[in-house]
């Protein structure tokens, strides 16, 4: 496939050759759609379905699948997108609305992550924290309503930059802006990519710093609310550190050099493509997180490793009774 694409501010124009792109993103997106809808759907629906009260962790999680689940659903018109080589029949809202989602489950991975590694910063490095132990479930909630009117004022810049546009007499879908809106579209790029991504980071990698320091200590030394938690915080800080190196580093490292790279006058063609293929590789892999949200709740909260044991040696009893 060859995309004609003009850049910024109209001085020239580089003809990008992308044909990886209808073989790359349909085979990534299909495999996180496959295997993010039900990981997704199995951990609202156990979380759901849970008689009893939610802890503050458990609602964490639950606000990060429902953002996964939103994200996973709208994959099928992006699969079919790409697989007719950027071929977009569905009309200009909806390719406004589905570049909505894909920023705003990011984004809401991440901020949702970092309440998560918060929450559990607190537990381990501050158990005695008097005001830690009379914020409650209710607390919680209003804190993910903050998250949600957070990503959506960061996001919402996103459904006025994407649009359709025309190339090659065919309707196409941006990603980030039409190239005429390149300029524009920069200064909110960067911001984006520190509010949404840098900053949070950041505030994990404080967290995770300091738990180490009491991780890292001898039992003896830990007390023992700490102790109980030790296992879980280690996973956690493992599964953490994997999302973030498969699926949002990388990402927004290439998507900001691309965006510094096309802001620039006269760049030579070959550069400007360069740096866009090497974006548009990372963009699908973004997806990722979809998959490794769901494992991360898995690894990270016992009762639902028990209830999957419990459910899976029921079935293969039920199986082996009928032999």
């Amino acid at each position: 496939m060859t995309n004609l694409t003009s850049v910024p501010g109209g001085r020239n124009s580089c003809t990008f050759h992308e044909e990886f792109k209808q073989i790359l993103l349909p085979v990534v997106y299909s495999v996180v759609l496959a295997v993010g809808l039900p990981l997704n759907l199995i951990v609202i629906l156990q979380i759901w379905l849970s008689h009893k009260v939610l802890s503050r962790t458990t609602i964490y999680t639950l606000n990060l699948a429902m953002a996964d689940l939103l994200y996973v659903c709208s994959l099928p018109l992006l699969i079919y997108n790409y697989s007719k080589r950027d071929y977009w029949p569905f009309g200009d809202f909806t390719c406004r609305f589905v570049r909505l989602q894909f920023y705003s489950n990011l984004h809401g991975s991440i901020m949702f992550l970092t309440c998560m590694s918060i929450h559990r910063y607190l537990g381990i490095c501050h158990p005695l924290s008097v005001w830690h132990k009379k914020r409650g479930t209710r607390f919680t909630w209003m804190v993910c309503g903050l998250v949600w009117l957070i990503v959506i004022a960061q996001c919402v810049p996103t459904f006025v930059f994407a649009s359709t546009g025309i190339q090659r007499n065919r309707t196409v879908c941006y990603d980030l802006s039409p190239p005429a809106l390149s300029a524009k579209y920069f200064p909110y790029g960067i911001t984006l990519t520190i509010t949404g991504f840098l900053m949070p980071f950041i505030a994990i990698l404080v967290c995770y710093c300091s738990m180490t320091k009491i991780l890292c200590q001898k039992d003896d030394l830990i007390g023992p609310v700490v102790r109980k938690k030790k296992d879980k915080a280690i996973r956690m800080i493992i599964i953490v550190v994997m999302v973030f190196a498969i699926s949002f580093f990388p990402f927004h490292l290439t998507k900001t050099i691309y965006l510094i790279v096309r802001s620039l006058d006269n760049v030579p063609c070959l550069v400007l493509q360069t740096f866009a293929i090497s974006y548009k590789c990372t963009r699908p892999f973004a997806s990722m997180n979809s998959v490794l949200d769901p494992i991360l709740f898995y690894f990270t909260q016992q009762k639902f490793r028990q209830s999957t044991k419990t459910l899976l040696e029921r079935v293969h009893t039920k199986w082996r009774s009928k032999r």
